[in-house]
């Protein structure tokens, strides 16, 4: 998550990688590996100052992370067929609209049901709610074979950055040898977004559901804040008790979200950070 870091996300039968101000995806299609390379934008001071920086770089994941999948799947389809702006934005907003809907909205209405008084243990609860709703989320959508296929490519983009970042060299073989699991994953921020959304929620006490959630969506954007500069301190704090209590929720639930990748798998993920270093 940072331009001195190696790190990336899966997409569909391939890997997109970031490194040093450049990022790369590469599929496999018809037995072959493709690319898409570019330089990003250099980052202002004020994009790069201390807690502001949590959200430009989240923005930035999110917007290239799209433009990956996006290519990806383009790569997939027949050459006449493509994703139009059009969809992508229609798919963007309904993404956005459910994930509101599931984790935040969904979680309010049930805790309603069981638990009457608006304090902290009414947000406790909430809290307790939401982060079981997104593990079943997740436990469901790891059922379906596409899901599968990229939670395999997530496995192998994550054993070639920790071969990388052992300095070793980028074979299929060394590689292998490495964790399915990283401390900067993408899972392990959304954990720590709904851990500290527990204690900063826990501040509103209002007993009107529809200024709890017109709060919390306020609220968002510090949380993310906080939990970005959370996940680079427990990244370079490893042997911290605090901090490596505070990432292990995350690395446990990247076990469902990374699968061991075969050589193939690998093969692309290699090929991918090889193009940005």
């Amino acid at each position: 998550m940072s331009d001195k870091h190696a790190g990336g996300q899966a997409v569909i039968e391939g890997v997109m990688m970031m490194y040093s101000g450049k990022v790369n995806t590469s599929v496999r299609k018809d037995n072959k590996i493709i690319s898409k390379k570019k330089k990003l934008k250099k980052k202002n001071k004020i994009q790069k100052a201390f807690f502001i920086r949590g959200l430009t770089n989240i923005v930035d994941m999110l917007k290239i992370g799209m433009e990956s999948l996006i290519w990806s799947a383009d790569q997939q389809t027949e050459e006449h067929e493509t994703i139009s702006k059009t969809e992508v934005t229609i798919s963007i907003t309904l993404s956005i609209l459910f994930a509101i809907l599931l984790f935040i909205v969904a979680p309010l209405y049930l805790t309603k049901l069981v638990y009457k008084d608006h304090g902290i243990i009414f947000n406790l609860i909430d809290g307790l709610i939401r982060i079981g709703v997104f593990i079943l989320y997740i436990l469901a959508i790891s059922l379906m074979n596409d899901i599968k296929r990229v939670f395999q490519y997530h496995g192998a983009e994550h054993k070639t950055v920790n071969c990388f970042e052992a300095g070793k060299e980028l074979t299929v073989k060394n590689v292998k040898k490495f964790s399915k699991v990283h401390s900067r994953c993408g899972t392990s921020f959304l954990i720590i977004v709904l851990i500290i959304s527990i204690l900063i929620f826990s501040l509103i006490t209002s007993q009107k559901w529809y200024y709890k959630l017109v709060l919390r969506l306020i609220l968002l954007p510090i949380i993310i804040s906080l939990s970005y500069e959370l996940l680079r301190i427990s990244d370079k704090l490893k042997n911290n008790i605090i901090f490596n209590t505070l990432n292990k929720p995350g690395l446990w639930i990247q076990k469902i979200t990374t699968k061991e990748p075969d050589n193939e798998q690998i093969e692309v993920a290699i090929h991918s950070l090889k193009k940005v270093i």
